[in-house]
């Protein structure tokens, strides 16, 4: 199977789509990659459907993703004295470093990093922002000030835009996930509040190599040092629910098109994540609203669009990633399309870029019928369809991981090889996959891009054109 749809699509496994036929139902669908939310769950329950995916993986002879996401620390209030009380809007209030207060004057928070980092004139929202405070003093109480009023309960999540907190951004429960999800071999780790660029160094000596790292950008001091995060990342997650709630919401689409932009010119597999049809949770069609949604993250440019409690708990999870083929499908064969992402395509800058660029020019050039990139560590074909090239991009790997991977990148199909010995066997091999995969008349041309010499990683250096016999 080889599907035309350039984009890729996430969806997240919980409850009501975990069963094996279910997921086989979501992959026919559309599904390229499967998310595990760790949030949810414990390793037996993420055990059983890891199994599931990769029966259904060699069943269906395509190589399929998997993304675990990791909880990440979760700031929340304590549990307070009746389990719930309302705040009015300018009424001060204390939160006090405790698990419960039983004095309903006093709010607990639990947590010490916030008290040494946060300062007066900070924000903090609650409950998603639905209620809104402002510092007013600090000590060993916090004093705030309600600037939009609601009702608070137990173990509320408590969002804090303009504090920078030393704070582990892996937890205890996050390094057992991860030894778990490197163990069973996903393909793909997703970091949850990343606020700089040092918060790689632990999870990436962790990983070692051993899967992809996606940094989720959700935390306005994740964009003070976005460069530096997407450099170091291998992909990057625009994670707009928490993200949402810590900018302004009229600044999100602008974000978005600035991180796709950066993450296209790095060469960096980038995700448009949450709420993209959020009333398909409990609805059988989107709004309007939301396939405008989807299909401006496809006009951006971005390699993958996710579905979160759509799939997860939701009531139609099928048909919810039915409907973003749709929209994917529909946008990419739009004239605009074309047009679009060829008017935000950047220019190329070093070496290995450049020739990607050149390979993915002279294709469309010629008129080959595709681009096959052999690719050990698959940078390559990460780097080709970063230029989004409009004819099919096939990549030619001998890494079963690599493969999985490339189900995260626009425009890519990985097909798995451990025949080719040198150059020449391999410019056969991939005439004769490509063949079997597009369908070309004999005297067609396609592109191939490689490293000579031949089978070292990051050695790519040449373009080569050839024709099928």
């Amino acid at each position: 199977m080889i599907r035309t749809r350039r984009a890729k699509i996430i969806a997240t496994v919980g409850p009501a789509s975990a069963a094996p036929f279910m997921l086989r139902k979501l992959f026919n669908a559309g599904v390229d990659t499967f998310r595990l939310n760790f949030s949810h769950g414990d390793h037996a329950t993420h055990a059983a459907v890891l199994r599931a995916i990769r029966a259904l993986e060699a069943e269906v002879g395509v190589p399929i993703g998997i993304l675990q996401d990791l909880q990440g620390p979760k700031i929340r209030l304590g549990r307070l004295p009746g389990g719930a009380r309302p705040v009015d809007r300018h009424e001060r209030v204390t939160f006090v470093q405790a698990d419960r207060s039983e004095d309903p004057a006093l709010l607990p928070l639990p947590h010490p990093e916030i008290f040494a980092a946060i300062a007066p004139g900070h924000r903090l929202f609650i409950d998603d922002g639905r209620v809104r405070l402002r510092v007013v003093s600090v000590g060993e109480r916090i004093e705030a000030e309600v600037t939009e009023g609601g009702m608070l309960s137990n173990r509320k999540g408590v969002n804090l835009p303009d504090t920078v907190l030393d704070l582990p951004v892996l937890t205890e429960k996050d390094r057992a996930d991860l030894a778990f999800g490197l163990a069973e071999g996903v393909d793909w780790v997703a970091l949850s509040f990343v606020q700089r660029a040092a918060d790689l160094d632990e999870i990436l000596r962790l990983i070692d190599g051993r899967a992809g790292l996606v940094s989720k950008i959700e935390k306005p001091s994740a964009l003070e040092e976005i460069d530096a995060i997407a450099a170091r990342s291998d992909a990057v997650m625009i994670a707009r629910g928490d993200l949402g709630v810590e900018i302004p919401p009229e600044d999100v689409p602008a974000r978005q098109k600035e991180i796709i932009a950066l993450c296209r010119n790095l060469g960096r597999p980038v995700i448009v994540a949450t709420q993209m049809l959020e009333s398909m949770t409990s609805a059988p069609a989107p709004t309007r609203a939301e396939a405008s949604d989807v299909a401006t993250a496809i006009y951006d440019g971005a390699d993958a669009v996710m579905l979160s409690a759509e799939s997860a708990t939701g009531a139609y999870p099928a048909e919810a990633v039915e409907v973003m083929d749709r929209i994917i499908r529909r946008t990419e064969g739009h004239g605009a399309y074309a047009r679009t992402i060829a008017a935000t395509r950047s220019h190329a800058e070093g070496t290995a870029l450049s020739i990607a660029d050149s390979g993915a020019v002279l294709a469309c050039a010629i008129g080959a019928r595709c681009l096959v990139a052999y690719s050990m560590s698959g940078a390559t074909a990460q780097r080709v369809a970063a230029r989004r090239p409009a004819l099919p991009l096939i990549v030619l790997t001998r890494d079963a991981r690599v493969s999985r991977r490339m189900a995260l990148v626009w425009g890519a199909r990985s097909v798995l090889e451990s025949a080719a010995l040198d150059y020449d066997s391999m410019v056969s091999m991939a005439r004769e996959e490509s063949a079997r995969l597009i369908g070309p008349e004999p005297g067609d041309s396609f592109v191939i891009l490689a490293g000579v010499p031949f089978g070292q990683s990051g050695s790519t250096n040449n373009i080569r054109v050839a024709t099928y016999r």
